[in-house]
This record gives structure tokens, sequence and C-alpha cells, in this order.
């Protein structure tokens, strides 16, 4: 339910701030002066599309929040998306600056245009005035039929494109099974070479390492020997220098024994140079010409850059080119198997099928559920005798829909015959009907908890007019409902009354809502049913049917018979 409404610099409005309550609420007054503004800034709040356009002249930007009472199904989601889920409200607030811009915040969270449309089906389900246009369209149709049904089509859906899709697999593979099998032999050719070199994955720069060793190892082995004997084997060598030099010392240390770091530095130093000597001599020891092993590193690596040439790659590149071309083989393999891919195609079908099968059963048991309940309610709206019906047609071809194709028919007056909704001659009954079918859906209705009308009541009046006053507030047992309305028999059976009004102030253009109820709301109605000058015969039939509106009101959870 809608707990309250707040906007600010938005379009006429310069700062606004409503309460709302459960039951009916009508909002009136004069041609223009803004009341589907409200419906505007509710859907601004949900998610609807907004530009610079909604600013008002003048401001730096227009702020819109909504405070809703929220769904206990939304808290798992709110509590997923990061949303502060504690509380027993909901506030939504949207706010657009001057240039276009738009921010979202659900509960004081960052939140998306995409997040605030996710949580409007939960929370609004809005009819406007043109809504037999919709009824007109076979989706529409569909999706109202499937909603009444409480039919959910998506699976249905995704089985269909899952079924497409296998199906142009398939169509594919049939048509193009020469250029597949083409392409398979060469890619087979093409693997198999690469396969007979077998390049490992760090090969390259491993073959490499070990070739240019091999062709540098008599500069290697001569370097070794040479420095082997300045270390350690010639007649003058640093080991014996180092000896010397040691011996010197120590003869002395006794005497300052501040040369005894450098004795340690010297000792150190003959470590290492024993150490070195010894790897020296260990490598000389293990040194391999092995002009054979060259030649075979030379062809390897031939090998190697001649593919490498050939595929215009990296020879580096050879070992993850094998493995994509295999991965590709692949590929062809499964697109070439025209067995499975005939079996997929079955088995998607077969899915399709058994979800659509569940959907046209669910549609036929709803068509004429909705039909009667429709046409029960065209009675009490000066349609006597008219009669709906939904018309379920088989389809040539499977859908995404569906097996069906949905459209609703229309018998204005007992004895006709129906006839497509599109086809019905008057605008007045089109918006009758229109209204019908939102009041029985709407009654249906389990996921919003707020209802609003806007001027849906268009083309009716009379004793049709109080009719449609009876089944809104009716309606409101069961859920919030707004509307706005042009008739003084609807608004006189709201619960509540919001009166709204346009004004100069300034030199700029002020539109202003405010609760009435009492002499105000008396004079509101009686403006609708005689206009601007009040006489005290409007102001007494006015008094006359809030009065009576009053006494016809049903008990809390008793419905109202027509």
């Amino acid at each position: 339910m809608l707990r309250r409404l707040s906007l600010k610099d938005f379009v006429i409005v310069p700062a606004l701030d409503l309460d709302f309550a459960a039951g009916f609420s009508a909002l009136t007054g004069e041609t223009g002066a803004g009341k589907s503004i409200l419906i505007d800034a509710l859907q601004l709040a949900l998610g609807s599309r907004g530009d610079a356009a909604v600013v008002r002249e003048g401001a730096a930007r227009a702020e819109i929040s909504a405070e809703f009472d929220r769904p206990a199904a939304l808290a798992p989601w709110l509590e997923e998306a990061g949303f502060e889920s504690s509380e027993e409200s909901l506030l939504l607030r949207r706010v657009i600056d001057a240039q276009g811009k738009s921010r979202a915040w659900i509960n004081g969270g960052t939140a998306t245009v995409a997040q605030l449309r996710e949580l409007a089906e939960h929370l609004l389900d809005i009819h406007g005035q043109h809504a037999w246009q919709g009824l007109t369209r076979p989706a529409s149709v569909r999706e109202l039929l499937d909603s009444f049904a409480q039919i959910d089509p998506k699976p249905m859906a995704t089985a269909f494109a899952d079924w497409r899709q296998a199906t142009e697999a398939l169509s594919a593979a049939q048509s193009r099974q020469a250029d597949l099998a083409r392409e398979h032999e060469r890619l087979s050719w093409q693997i198999g070479e690469v396969d007979r070199l077998a390049p490992g994955t760090d090969e390259w720069e491993e073959l490499n390492a070990e070739h240019q060793r091999l062709s540098h190892a008599q500069s290697l082995m001569d370097a070794a020997r040479g420095a082997l004997d300045r270390i350690a084997e010639a007649e003058i060598n640093a080991q014996s220098l180092t000896d010397d030099a040691l011996s010197a010392l120590q003869d002395v240390l006794e005497y300052d024994a501040g040369l005894q770091d450098t004795v340690t530095a010297l000792l150190g130093a003959q470590a290492q140079l024993q150490d070195a000597a010894h790897s020296l001599g260990a490598y000389l020891h293990a040194a391999d010409l092995d002009p054979d092993r060259l030649q075979q590193l030379d062809e390897r690596l031939s090998a190697w850059v001649t593919l490498a040439r050939r595929y215009r790659r990296q020879p580096a590149e050879l070992p993850a080119l094998l493995t994509e071309w295999k991965a590709e083989l692949a590929q062809l393999d499964a697109a070439t198997d025209l067995d499975a891919l005939q079996a997929q195609q079955a088995a998607a079908l077969k899915r399709f099928q058994k979800e659509a099968k569940a959907v046209s059963a669910a549609r036929a048991k709803a068509a004429p559920a909705l039909s009667n309940a429709v046409s029960q309610a065209m009675q009490q709206l000066g349609m006597a005798g008219g009669r709906f019906e939904v018309a379920l047609q088989a389809q040539d071809e499977p859908q995404s829909f569906g097996l069906e194709s949905a459209e609703f028919l229309v018998a204005g007056h007992a004895g006709s015959t129906p006839r497509p909704l599109a086809k019905v001659a008057s605008g007045g009954e089109l918006s009758r009907i229109a209204l019908a079918i939102a009041v029985t859906t709407s009654q249906q209705n389990s996921g919003a908890g707020t209802l609003i009308f806007d001027e849906i009541d268009a083309g009716v009046g009379g004793a049709v007019a109080e009719t449609v006053g009876r089944l809104m507030k009716q309606l409101g047992q069961r859920v919030q409902v707004l509307a706005v309305t042009h008739l003084p028999q609807v608004a006189a059976c709201a619960d509540h009354h919001f009166l709204v009004a346009k004004a100069l102030k300034d030199g700029k253009t002020n539109s202003d809502v405010r609760p009435i109820a009492g002499e105000a709301r008396t004079a509101e109605i009686a403006r609708m049913l005689g206009g601007e000058r009040l006489s005290s015969t409007s102001l007494a039939h006015a008094q006359e049917m809030l009065e009576l509106s009053a006494k016809s009101v049903p008990a809390p959870g008793r419905k109202v018979k027509p």
C-alpha cells in the first residue's frame, strides 16, 4: 500500500507531501490542474523513463519520494540486493536534474532504475484511460489472460528458444555438410603435421637455451680453464697469493688487533676461491662438445621454425595453436554429427511441447472463467445482455508464446454475435469493457498492493457512473485504490477525497493537492455536477450523493451485490 508521496520542483508542483490510507481514494480537479502529474510521479519513482522536462522551470532538480508498505515477499530480494529490509516500510527516491541525469535510492541505498522497475510489479498496477487500446493487441491479450490464470510463460519461452537454436544448428549442419567436411579434412591434416612435431609447452625456450650452450661449448671451456688456472693451478694464482697475504698478517696480528677484520675478510676470500676452483673443475670435467647433440638441436629448431612460418605464427605459439585446432576439430565433429544434433532437437522439442501443453491447459481453463467474470461486470456497467468471450485459436506453427493465439470477443447487447473487441464501434462501450476487464482482473491481483485508475471511467455517466464508483469502493475493501476521475458519482463513493488545484503565484503556475472533507468535499462534488457556479440545488444534490454513498458502503470483508 502507498503510504506517502513527496514531490519537490516536479513539473508545476513546487512542493507537496501527501499521506494516503487504505480503501478507495479519489483525485479530482479541473481539467489541466495536474491530476495525472501525481500518477507520472509515481511511475518515475518506480523506474519509468524520465528527462529534464519533469524539472520545474528554474529549479535545479526534481525530487520524488514514495513510501510503501513493504510486501513480505520482497524481504529476500532487498537483502540479496544489499538494501535495508528490517523496516516494515519501503522508501523509494528518485532525483532528476535539469540536464536529465537521474539518480535513485531504495531505503537509503543507491539503486538502479532497473531495480526500481523490478519493485513496480509488487507495488503498483496502473490502468490508464486508453486501456482498451492494449486489449486489441494479441500480445497484451495473452499477457492479461496469463496473469489472470497465474501462468508463468517464461519456462515455455526458454524451451522454445532452445528448440529453435537446436533446429537452426541441425539445419546449418545439414546445409553445410560439404563445407564442414572440407574444413574437417584441412584441420585434421594440420593437426597431424603439428602433432608429428609434438611441440611441448615450454620446449621452444628450453631448446634455444641448450642450443646456445652447445654452440658456444669451446668458448665456455676455454674461459673456465683460464679462470681455474688463475684461481688455483697457474704458477702464480689467486689462492697462493691469498695464502701468502694471510700468513704475513697473522704473523703480526698479535701486535695490532685492528688487523683482525682484514684477516677475517681474507679467510672468507680464501674459502670462496676454494669453492670457485672446485666448481670450475667439476664444470670442465662434465663439459662435452657433443657435436651430435648440437646437430639434433639444429634439426629440431629448424622443424619448429618451418612450421611456424607455414602457419604465420611465432614458434613459441605452436603448442597453443595445436590446442586451438583440436578444439575447433571437436566442434566440427559435433557439428557434423547429424544423429546427435537430431537427438538434441527432438529432446528440445519434447521439452517445449511439455511446457506449451501445460500452458494451453491452464489457458483453456482460465478463458471461460475470465469470460464469465467480465460478462457479469458488463451487466453492471450499462451493457445488460452483453457477453464477453476469450477466444483461443490454435496456431499453424508453434510460437514462443505457445500453441494458440488469444483474442477478446464482445457482444454489446443480448442477441448479438460476439465480435473482435477492435471492431466494437462505440467508444463508450470500449471504455466500459476496458473498465470491466480492469476491475475483474484487478480482483485477481495478488501482487500489487495499490491499484490506480487514471480516468479509466471516461465515456461513462449516469447510473453506470454510480456503479463504477461502487465497484471501486468494493475493490478498495481488498486493496488500496486510487482513481483520477471527472465523475461526481465515482468521487462520491470514495473513502478519501483529494482535490487538485492550479493557481498562479509570482508569475508561475503551481499545482497543489490537498485532502478535503465536509463542506469542501460537498462543494467539489457540486462543482463536478454543475460547473463553477455553485447553486443550492447542486450543493443539495452533492450532499445527497455523499449520504447515499455512505449508506451503501459494504461491511469490511463483505462483497457488494450489484
